[in-house]
């Protein structure tokens, strides 16, 4: 059964606009769980803002599944294995905002990318790649000896209809091919209740999907466990 990722990162971004100290992400975390989402999700950068290094550990302490998104950082390594996430995500080495990953670069990140995901493994930590989705980006993360790549779909669902067909043809030939190379996928960056259904079909192999601001949003008006029970309906 596929499965649903839900990214928290905006609540900590909420906290540092409002400096709403109550804030409570491990709560929060506990009603998507109890709402059925699979696994939950922080993105840091090296600045560790506005997802903290607290928000990551207290986030470790309360997910079932946790998973951590990251740039090839030594110093976010430090995190990353301080705090043990289930799955590892790395992502481009800047965000776009405060909340948008950008996926890797991976015909000039490869050199610092290897040490990282090597450290990473050796610890036991799965290890994934947010990567472009294009052929040879899913050449050079098999060739780095990684298992699981999510596409990044953030450029293809903002696109007027017009333009959208070819991407998504793009990302049916990456996902057959990471299929082919026997790689785990996932689909992740800016789907909402629309898109994601226009997704989907051009890559039935994907495991996982990975969803943010559109669900959280909905959860404002109808509410979390709602807002996720809808978002699962529509991926399996």
């Amino acid at each position: 059964m596929r499965k649903l990722s839900l990214c928290l990162d905006c609540l900590p971004a909420l906290r540092e606009v409002s400096g709403g100290a109550e804030l409570d992400l491990s709560a929060a975390a506990s009603l998507a769980e109890l709402a059925g989402i699979d696994a939950l999700r922080l993105g840091v950068n090296e600045e560790l803002r506005p997802v903290g290094e607290g928000d990551v550990h207290a986030l470790r302490r309360t997910a079932r599944v946790f998973e951590l998104r990251m740039p090839a950082s030594q110093a976010l390594l430090k995190v990353a294995l301080e705090s043990r996430p289930d799955a590892i995500l790395l992502a481009g080495d800047a965000f776009e905002g405060v909340l948008a990953a950008r996926p890797l670069e991976l015909r000039t990140q490869s050199g610092n990318l290897a040490p990282i995901v090597r450290a990473l493994e050796e610890a036991g930590i799965e290890v994934g790649m947010l990567v472009t989705p294009a052929l040879d980006s899913i050449k050079a993360a098999h060739g780095l000896g990684v298992q699981r790549v999510e596409l990044f779909t953030g450029s293809t669902v903002d696109l007027p209809a017009v333009e959208r067909r070819g991407h998504l043809e793009a990302l049916a030939d990456a996902a057959r091919l990471a299929a082919k190379l026997r790689m785990t996928l996932g689909l992740g960056s800016g789907l909402d209740y629309r898109s994601v259904s226009e997704v989907l079909p051009m890559a039935p192999s994907a495991d996982q999907v990975s969803v943010g601001r559109a669900l959280l949003a909905r959860a404002v008006l109808v509410g979390l466990d709602r807002a996720a029970r809808d978002f699962l309906a529509l991926i399996r």
